[in-house]
């Protein structure tokens, strides 16, 4: 469970992409591993899959990481509250308004049909932009 302290709140990020399959659910996972108790993390996607991409899984497996316990969301599950920090990643103009400090599209490509290197290669990716946006929101006096 996430803690507050006075003079280290709790950052809430989200992560959302279209199916909410891959790369959210990845980004969601590497804020967990990498935020510790001051960060709550949530994933969505604007037209969810229903599943979490088994090379999604796979890749995260190999980094020691469970994604299987991962459920495919809505945006419409996830609280309705003022993120710290709402990445964006492929949903263009599908992705609706959330509340949010700040905001970010991370353009990152979609690597659902990629080959297994190129897909941890998008991890990777995504795994730097994580610990770099979380070091940002921490720093922050929000």
């Amino acid at each position: 469970m996430t803690q507050s302290t006075p003079d280290r709140p709790i950052k809430r990020l989200l992560f959302v992409c279209v199916e909410n399959s891959n790369r959210s659910q990845m980004a969601e996972a590497f804020a967990r591993i990498h935020g510790g108790k001051q960060i709550e993390a949530y994933s969505a996607g604007s037209r969810p899959s229903g599943r979490i991409n088994p090379k999604a899984i796979e890749a995260m497996r190999e980094v020691g990481y469970d994604l299987s316990l991962h459920e495919s969301k809505s945006l419409t599950e996830i609280p309705n509250i003022e993120f710290d920090f709402v990445a964006t990643m492929g949903c263009g103009d599908e992705c609706p308004f959330v509340r949010a400090r700040q905001r970010a599209d991370w353009n990152i490509p979609d690597p659902k049909e990629m080959s297994p290197e190129d897909f941890r290669a998008v991890r990777e990716l995504i795994e730097a932009k994580v610990k770099a946006i979380i070091t940002q929101v921490s720093e922050a006096r929000l």
